[in-house]
């Protein structure tokens, strides 16, 4: 009997690709799966399965994952303002990580003996996949044709057509990976320090004109309403906001970041929804939490970040994170007001019943109602004297700057 394999497949070159290799030339029984982290339409799916069937896949399975992975990733990571050097959503960095636990839980289910993925050797999936399966089922054999014999696009295009498949390799030169939260774009553009993205590339085209408003209402930090239509489900509810915004083009961007295995990287992405429901998190956070509530959940949702784009998800202390994460959002509720634009927007305010600038103790700038004159003078003599003491001490020792 032949031994099974499960391959992690998205119809791409790599994936189909490995499908007629693992069949054809090393003669395993080949069973794809795509896990769904909502990037995929119904149609879309349906492409899939027929690709991966044509190709000779024993069966093919579609898993949908797009509800645990926000209940288990994206809602921290909107509590954390996670952006990967300031800019990147880690839309593919954290989406890898469920995907690879749901492709090894279907593997284990089917009793595969082995399980196989598209990745290259230059890459951060490689270890994202293997990892996760190495700690949840270090039992099942891990395949990878891509990486192992080093192969170049051209290499698998080739490969294929000889073995009579005819795709639109045309369009494979983009390597698209689009999910909830996010779409990342790869090909020749990202390889050089000096080339970006043509607007081509980029799935979605700039469709609107002029301003428009757009208004997101959270509730302890979750995305519950776009424009006052509340969502029960936070997933549909951010699928609304992207829909919106990538008629803008908003979210566009390059990202410039050191990978797991220790080069630079460069990746591609348009994230209308992630970065402006981010931004709006943020500015509602600047109202509702304290100075250092804020100071330490930057620290947090940082570490979480690098973490989750370091496969680092299974690590205990990111459940330890999530729950300072969640906890430090009992107040942030309220609605924030966004002008859209062509390739850009502009945060307008934030209204929210525990918005700590409606306060009686005064008004910035402008009215003092909690304290007296003396009372500053006197807190600013004592706030000085241990800058007093400090220069006081350089003075009598000749050092005075």
């Amino acid at each position: 009997m032949k031994k099974k394999v499960v391959l992690a497949f998205s119809g791409g070159l790599d994936t189909s690709f490995a499908a007629k290799y693992l069949s054809e030339d090393l003669g395993y029984e080949v069973h794809t799966a795509i896990a769904n982290t909502g990037g995929f339409s119904e149609e879309e799916l349906a492409r899939i399965e027929e690709r991966a069937l044509a190709l000779g896949a024993a069966s093919h399975a579609a898993l949908d994952v797009t509800k645990d992975y926000y209940d288990r990733s994206i809602r921290y990571m909107i509590a954390g303002n996670v952006l990967r050097n300031g800019t990147y959503p880690i839309s593919v960095s954290s989406e890898r990580i469920f995907q690879a636990i749901a492709i090894i839980e279907y593997a284990k289910k089917i009793g595969a003996d082995a399980v196989a993925h598209g990745s290259t050797g230059a890459g951060n999936d490689q270890v994202r996949f293997d990892l996760t399966f190495q700690i949840l089922a270090p039992e099942i054999e891990i395949i990878t044709p891509t990486r192992d014999m080093t192969l170049t696009r051209e290499y698998e295009i080739e490969y294929l057509r000889s073995h009579g498949i005819h795709a639109d390799f045309k369009k494979m030169e983009y390597s698209i990976n689009k999910g909830l939260w996010g779409t990342s774009i790869g090909g020749k553009e990202t390889l050089k320090s000096e080339l970006t993205l043509p607007d081509s590339a980029y799935p979605s085209q700039v469709t609107a004109e002029g301003e428009e408003t757009l208004k997101l209402t959270f509730t302890k930090g979750e995305l519950t309403a776009v424009n006052g239509h509340e969502y029960a489900d936070r997933v549909e509810a951010i699928r609304e906001v992207e829909r919106i915004g990538s008629r803008f083009g908003i979210g566009r961007d390059m990202h410039i970041g050191d990978t797991i295995i220790g080069i630079k990287g460069r990746v591609g992405f348009e994230a209308a929804g992630p970065m402006l429901i981010i931004a709006a998190h943020k500015m509602l956070e600047k109202h509702t939490l304290t100075k250092w509530q804020q100071y330490w959940k930057d620290q947090i949702g940082t570490w979480y970040g690098m973490f989750l784009h370091e496969s680092q998800y299974l690590e205990p202390v990111m459940r330890d994170m999530e729950k300072f994460l969640e906890n430090s959002q009992r107040n942030v509720s309220g609605t924030v007001e966004i002008t859209l634009r062509p390739l850009g927007y502009t945060l307008v305010g934030v209204d929210s019943p525990f918005d700590l600038m409606k306060t009686d103790f005064g008004e910035y700038g402008e009215v003092n109602k909690a304290w007296t004159a003396d009372d500053v003078k006197g807190f600013t003599k004592i706030l000085a004297n241990q800058m007093k003491i400090y220069h006081n001490n350089q003075k009598k020792n000749g050092l005075a700057e």
